[in-house]
């Protein structure tokens, strides 16, 4: 009897540890970074399992406002994150700023183009532009202020390849599908040799990533102790050595 009902509460707590997941939904540019934070954090949380659900900014908003799962945000932008708390779906209390990016514009390693700066994309060399959707991908909503400023957004809205995210955005340049694209320095750097940075683009706004907890969250302590553990030594030497600069919030 003994035995039976020390299998019973330790399966009992098995099942109280397997309860303890929590969903970070997160900018596609926090793909690789955030992959290798999730077992720092589980490491630290015994019994703690971190789920992530990578996608556009604008789509995880989306995605959470039709009632998907999840626990925390991080997007790659302030403006949907400010959607997102207009609308209630996150703690406001919770936001803080974690990251800072920067946009380039990258062209394939082969290429042979002479592009120094926005104007030279009129060339007539110059055929596809990859970009984010800017309506949901904030690298790609970036570009068109960039271009607006620039009053280059209706001249080169024929040549501009539109993306589902950034990752995208960088695949085509890598792949020679594009002549160019704009994409974070962070994902130009995971690129590698495949492309070539070509300019940083000046941008109206800094590049600001923040973080907050979803009001309907589950697990409410686990993931708000996953953000804090974001600001913390470890987690911001992962992000920084992706390239990644660390704010104050």
């Amino acid at each position: 009897m003994k035995r039976l009902l020390t299998l019973a509460c330790l399966a009992l707590t098995i099942t109280g540890a397997q309860a303890q997941n929590i969903v970070v939904s997160a900018a596609t540019s926090l793909t690789n970074a955030f992959t290798e934070i999730g077992p720092l954090f589980e490491a630290q949380n015994p019994g703690v399992t971190v789920r992530f659900n990578f996608a556009g900014s604008g789509t995880l908003v989306q995605q959470i406002s039709n009632g998907a799962p999840a626990d925390v945000l991080a997007t790659a932008d302030t403006n949907t994150m400010t959607r997102a708390q207009n609308a209630k779906l996150i703690v406001a209390q919770t936001r803080m700023n974690f990251l800072e990016n920067q946009l380039v514009l990258i062209t394939p390693a082969a290429s042979t183009l002479n592009i120094n700066s926005l104007n030279d994309l009129t060339q007539t060399t110059v055929t596809r532009i990859a970009i984010g959707n800017p309506g949901t991908v904030p690298a790609g909503l970036y570009a068109k202020q960039s271009l607006e400023t620039a009053q280059l957004w209706q001249t080169l809205s024929a040549k501009l390849i539109t993306a589902q995210n950034v990752r995208q955005a960088t695949l085509y340049v890598s792949q020679n599908e594009v002549d160019a694209g704009f994409v974070y320095s962070t994902d130009a750097r995971l690129a590698g040799k495949a492309v070539k940075v070509a300019f940083t683009v000046n941008t109206p706004d800094a590049i600001i990533y923040p973080v907050a907890r979803i009001a309907r969250s589950s697990q409410p302590v686990i993931a708000q102790k996953f953000i804090q553990f974001l600001r913390g030594e470890q987690a911001q030497k992962v992000l920084t050595g992706y390239g990644f600069k660390s704010v104050a919030s």
